[in-house]
C-alpha cells in the first residue's frame, strides 16, 4: 500500500477547504497553492503550507503544471488531489504527477483520456450498450465542420465543450441565424476553460432532467454506484439545486441507470471517484450526456444520505491502494433520508446573474445552527475576504439532510434565511425563491425551471414593512455607535446630526427598490425613542424601543412586536439583515452630493474582466441591443449592448484590455454627436 502523508491540492476555494478537513481527520498534512489573487484567501490560510504559483489568470497559475509539480518538491509532497474545474479533468496532467513520482488522487490517465473528453466518452457507452443522444463529435473541428453537423442533427441542438462541464463552452442553438457565433463563442470559452476549444453537438432533449450517478472504483477491481442525484435546477447550464434522491425516478429506472452506470465505468476498468452524467425525458427514457472523472461540487448530497460515507475519504484510501470498504449491497443498507444543496454565488440574478466582486463585509451564520448535524457549509470565504474577478463566482456551498425530502427543504429555508452575506450581491433571496416555488416543492420541474418559471422572481422585492424596520435598524445603530463613542456632556441625549432636548431628529435613507424613508425620533431615554417614519415606505408612528449587542440589535415596535436584525456599516452604507431579509440602506448626506450623473448614452462594463472582442468602431451607426463589446469575466463570457439605436461617437475599448466594473466603455449618441 502507498503512503500519503502530504497532500498538495492542485485547486483553490472552498474544494481545498474540503480536502483538507478530511486530510486533517485522517492525520495528513496539507499544501494549498494560490495565485496572486488569492494570496489571502481563506483557503491558503487554512492550509498547512502554501505555495505561490504566479500571477492571477488560471493560464498563469492554476494551469500551470510545471509550476503545480514544482510546489509539490519544494515542500515535499507525496500526492495531489486536483478538486475539480482546472486540471482535474486533464489526463496529461494525472499523467505528469505520476511521471513526477507522485501519487494522483483521481483515475488513471487512461480513464480520465476515455471518459474524461465527452466524444470518446459517447463511443465508449454505445459500446457498452448505454443509450445516448444522437450527435456529433468528430475529429473535424472547422467550424464550417461543425456547422454542417449540426445542421444534419437538426434543431435545437446543444453544443458542448468536449474537455470540460460546469456549463462552460455549452450553447443552445434553435436557429442557422445563431450557429455560427454560438460555436465561435462555445469554442472561445472552451478553450480559455480547459485549454482544448474541441466541440461535440447534440440533439437537445426537450424538457429535460438532469439526472447523474455517482460511482466509485478501486485498483482491485471492485465497483459500486452510489445513486443518483437530482441537478436539473440550472441557470446557463450550471447546478444551483442538486439534490438526493432524486423526486421523479423509480425504483426500476434507478437500478437500469445505477447498473449503466456500473457497466460504463467497468469496460474501462475505472478507479476512483466519478459521475456518469444522464438526460431524462418526460417518459421516463435516459441517455448518456458524459463522465465527470472526478469529484463533483455536490457530492456532499451523495454523503447527506449514504450513513458514514466521507467520499474525499475513499478517494484517498483509493489512491493509497486500499479496496473499497462496502458493497453495493452495503450501501443500499446505509441508504436513507433526503439531502439538498444550493450554491451561494456572487452574482446578480436580477442583472442576467451578473457575477460580482468585491469585499465580503459579513460572512455569518448564527451558532445554533451551525452546531445542527442536518447543517453542512462549506464556503470558500469569511467575514474580511475579497471576492476576485478570475474565478468561478460560487463563493458557498449549503447543504441539508432530513428523514424526508420536505424536512430538508424546510431546514434549507431555514438556514439560507438567516445566512447574513454583506457587501457584494449574491443569489442567495433568489436560492430562497426556488425552494418556496410550488413546483420545486412538488417535484415538477427541468433544466428549464428558472428560465420557464422565475423569471417573473428574479430581482429582489422588497415589503414596505421590511424596509421600516431596515430603516429603524440603521438609524438606532448608528445612535449608539455615536452614544457608545460620545465623551462630552454623557448625561445628554444623542440625536442624529445636533444635540437637542427640546426637538427630535430627522435622518433621510434611501432603499434601493423602495425609495425615501424618513424616520423622525426623540431620545427618551434608556433605550427608548418617540418614532415618527413616513416616505416610500409607508408610516409608522409611536414608542420604539432599542437594545445593541455587538452587530445584532434588537427592537421592539409600537405594537409590542420584537424583532432582532443584524447591522453592518461600511462606506457610508447600512446592511441590514431581519427575518431572511438583507437590504442595504443609505443615509441620505445633509449637503447632497450635485456632480452630474453619467452620461445616458454611456455603455459602461456591467463588471471587472477582460475585452475579448470589440465590434464597433467610432463613427458606426448601431441599433438598440446590438453587441459592442464582449466581456470575459468568472470564465463566462458576457455582451455589452448598446442601449439605443444611434452613432459610436466614442470608443475606449480595445481587445485585451482589463477594465473595471462601471467604466465607461462606448458612448452610443442619439444625435450623432452633432451640435
Amino acid at each position: 500500500m502507498r503512503t500519503i502523508r502530504k497532500l498538495l491540492i492542485a485547486n483553490r476555494g472552498e474544494i481545498a477547504i474540503r480536502v483538507m478537513r478530511t486530510c486533517a481527520k485522517m492525520g495528513i498534512a496539507t499544501v494549498a497553492v494560490f495565485s496572486d489573487a488569492d494570496e489571502r484567501a481563506l483557503f491558503v490560510r487554512e492550509a498547512d503550507e502554501a505555495f505561490r504559483l504566479g500571477p492571477a489568470p488560471s493560464r498563469e497559475s492554476y494551469l500551470r503544471v510545471d509550476r503545480i509539480l514544482a510546489a509539490a518538491r519544494a515542500t515535499g509532497a507525496d500526492a495531489i488531489h486536483p478538486g475539480f474545474g482546472f486540471l482535474a479533468e486533464n489526463a496529461e496532467f494525472a499523467q505528469a504527477v505520476r511521471d513526477a513520482g507522485l501519487i494522483f488522487v483521481g483515475p488513471t490517465p487512461a480513464a480520465i483520456r476515455a471518459m474524461g473528453l465527452k466524444r470518446e466518452a459517447k463511443v465508449t457507452a454505445q459500446r457498452a450498450g448505454v443509450p445516448v443522444v444522437p450527435g456529433y463529435g468528430g475529429a473535424e473541428q472547422s467550424t464550417d465542420a461543425i456547422a454542417r453537423e449540426a445542421k444534419s442533427i437538426g434543431y435545437p441542438l446543444l453544443l458542448k465543450a468536449s474537455a470540460g462541464g460546469g456549463g462552460k463552452g455549452m450553447r443552445v442553438v434553435r436557429s442557422d441565424a445563431a450557429l455560427i457565433d454560438a460555436i465561435e463563442s462555445a469554442r472561445r470559452e472552451a478553450e480559455s476553460s480547459f485549454g482544448d476549444g474541441t466541440l461535440i453537438v447534440e440533439k437537445y432533449v426537450e424538457q429535460p432532467r438532469h439526472v447523474e450517478i455517482q460511482v466509485l472504483g478501486d485498483e482491485h477491481g471492485n465497483l459500486v454506484h452510489l445513486f443518483e442525484r437530482e441537478c436539473s435546477i440550472q441557470r446557463r447550464h450550471q447546478k444551483v439545486v442538486e439534490e438526493a434522491p432524486s423526486p421523479v425516478l423509480t425504483p426500476e429506472v434507478r437500478a437500469r441507470m445505477g447498473a449503466d452506470a456500473v457497466k460504463l465505468c467497468g469496460a474501462i476498468g475505472y478507479s476512483n471517484a466519478g459521475t456518469v452524467e444522464f438526460v431524462l425525458d418526460p417518459k421516463g427514457h435516459y441517455y448518456f450526456l458524459e463522465v465527470n472523472t472526478r469529484l463533483q461540487v455536490e457530492h456532499p448530497v451523495t454523503e447527506g444520505v449514504i450513513e458514514g460515507l466521507d467520499l474525499v475519504e475513499e478517494q484517498i484510501r483509493v489512491a493509497r491502494g486500499e479496496r473499497l470498504r462496502f458493497t453495493q449491497d452495503d450501501l443500499a443498507s446505509r441508504w436513507r433520508g433526503a439531502s439538498i444543496e444550493v450554491r451561494l454565488c456572487a452574482e446578480d440574478p436580477a442583472s442576467g446573474f451578473l457575477p460580482q466582486t468585491g469585499p465580503v463585509l459579513e460572512f455569518h451564520v448564527p451558532a445554533e445552527l451551525l452546531a445542527q448535524d442536518w447543517l453542512r457549509i462549506e464556503s470558500s470565504v469569511e467575514s474580511g475576504d475579497e471576492v476576485p474577478v478570475h474565478y468561478d463566482s460560487m463563493i458557498a456551498k449549503i447543504i441539508t439532510k432530513g428523514p424526508t425530502r420536505a424536512d430538508a427543504i424546510q431546514r434549507l429555508r431555514r438556514a439560507l434565511s438567516a445566512l447574513s452575506v454583506q457587501g457584494l450581491v449574491t443569489n442567495r433571496a433568489f436560492l430562497l425563491r426556488v425552494i418556496d416555488h410550488p413546483d420545486f416543492h412538488a417535484g415538477d420541474f427541468d433544466t428549464h425551471f428558472i428560465e420557464t418559471r422565475m423569471q417573473g422572481a428574479l430581482a429582489d422585492t422588497i415589503e414596505p414593512a421590511r424596509a421600516r424596520i431596515a430603516a429603524l435598524a440603521a438609524t438606532f445603530f448608528a445612535q449608539h455607535t455615536r452614544a457608545a463613542s460620545r465623551t462630552i456632556l454623557p448625561s445628554l441625549p444623542i440625536t442624529g446630526f445636533r444635540l437637542s432636548r427640546l426637538h427630535g431628529e430627522r435622518v433621510a435613507h434611501d432603499i434601493e427598490g423602495v425609495g425615501t424613508v424618513h424616520v423622525e425620533y426623540v431620545d427618551r431615554g434608556g433605550g427608548a425613542f418617540d418614532v415618527k417614519v413616513t416616505g416610500d415606505a409607508g408610516a409608522l408612528d409611536g414608542r420604539v424601543r432599542r437594545s445593541v449587542d455587538g452587530p445584532e440589535i434588537a427592537l421592539e415596535l409600537p405594537d409590542g412586536h420584537r424583532v432582532r436584525a443584524r447591522v453592518i456599516e461600511h462606506d457610508e452604507r447600512w446592511y441590514v439583515h431581519a427575518d431572511g431579509v438583507s437590504i442595504v440602506v443609505r443615509e441620505q448626506p445633509r449637503f447632497r452630493d450635485r456632480d452630474a450623473d453619467a452620461a445616458a448614452d454611456g455603455c459602461v462594463a456591467p463588471m471587472p474582466g477582460k475585452i475579448l472582442q470589440v465590434l464597433v468602431s467610432e463613427g458606426q451607426h448601431v441599433a438598440a441591443g446590438d453587441t459592442i463589446v464582449v466581456m470575459e469575466a468568472m470564465k463566462m463570457e458576457h455582451a455589452v449592448k448598446a442601449p439605443h439605436e444611434g452613432v459610436i461617437t466614442e470608443l475606449r475599448a480595445r481587445v485585451g484590455d482589463q477594465v473595471e466594473g462601471g467604466v465607461l466603455i462606448a458612448v452610443v449618441s442619439e444625435n450623432g454627436g452633432s451640435g
